[in-house]
């Protein structure tokens, strides 16, 4: 089973993180699950190990070769689906995040939400984002973070601190710093991406405290997001393509049309049309 004949699928979930490969047919060859331990400080607060986030995606990665009996050559490429709405924040020299990644199920930043609705801020989010105000979105948990995580603020203010929802974090990681990126699906479901624009809007950033700087650049979610640094595998092993889960697998279902709709049973359940 040589030659590089093989496409990677990579799905981090918020239970697991799901490896799974198929051959240019598009047949599936193999698969490999790693589970994810779930933190709760507190009754309503959920949290990852972005640290463990990655090892699990590296160990799918091998598990699954290993299974499949290929090497990393053997890869055209890899694609990343991930849980969306989770957020990390990050220091840009030494990588190390400031916190655990607030998971999208997390409710800490209900306060903070509630504070910017009784502002009259709601309506300004929704007509920008297509998103009604709510802690569940990666912005209102972001701005927690540099509320209550001093080492934040002064990142920030020295222009360190990167933000990312999951797929950014793993970008940047896999390409060793070298690109902080999003795609359009992931970048939508901050509530900081004006859909109407399609860039981040200043006035959004502003209201939740947060700054350009920190944010990724936005691609296509078909585009090319760099390559696995060669320390990883031994290989360079381009990074094409990324999208959030749930629109994933909108497309996977083939809902093209509109008024089509797909639902979701996962850690979560939700519908979309």
């Amino acid at each position: 089973m040589h030659g590089s004949n093989y496409l990677l699928a990579l799905d981090q979930g918020t239970s697991a993180t799901k490896a799974v490969l198929f051959n240019k047919e598009g047949t599936l060859v193999d698969r490999a699950d790693i589970p994810l331990t779930q933190h709760y400080p507190q009754s309503g607060w959920v949290e990852h190990d972005p640290e463990e986030i990655f090892t699990g995606l590296l160990s799918a990665t091998r598990k699954v070769m290993e299974q499949a009996r290929i090497t990393p050559n053997d890869l055209l490429g890899l694609s990343i689906s991930n849980q969306r709405e989770t957020v990390v924040l990050w220091d840009r020299q030494t990588g190390a995040p400031v916190m655990n990644a607030i998971v999208w199920q997390c409710q800490r930043a209900e306060e903070l939400t509630a504070a910017l609705a009784a502002q009259g801020s709601a309506e300004m989010v929704r007509s920008k984002t297509g998103l009604r105000l709510s802690p569940y979105f990666s912005a209102a948990k972001a701005a927690w973070i540099l509320q209550h995580v001093p080492v934040a603020k002064q990142l920030l203010a020295h222009r360190r601190l990167l933000f990312g929802t999951i797929d950014t974090y793993l970008v940047w990681k896999l390409t060793a710093g070298r690109v902080h990126a999003t795609d359009y699906t992931n970048a939508s479901r901050t509530q900081l991406f004006n859909i109407h624009t399609l860039q981040w809007d200043d006035e959004l950033l502003e209201l939740f405290g947060l700054d350009r700087s920190m944010m990724p650049e936005v691609l296509d979610s078909n585009a090319l997001f760099g390559s696995v640094d060669p320390s990883l595998f031994g290989v360079n092993i381009p990074i094409a393509g990324v999208l959030g889960d749930s629109h994933a697998a909108f497309f996977a279902q083939c809902c093209t049309r509109k008024g089509m709709a797909k639902a979701t049973y996962g850690t979560g359940s939700s519908v979309m049309m």
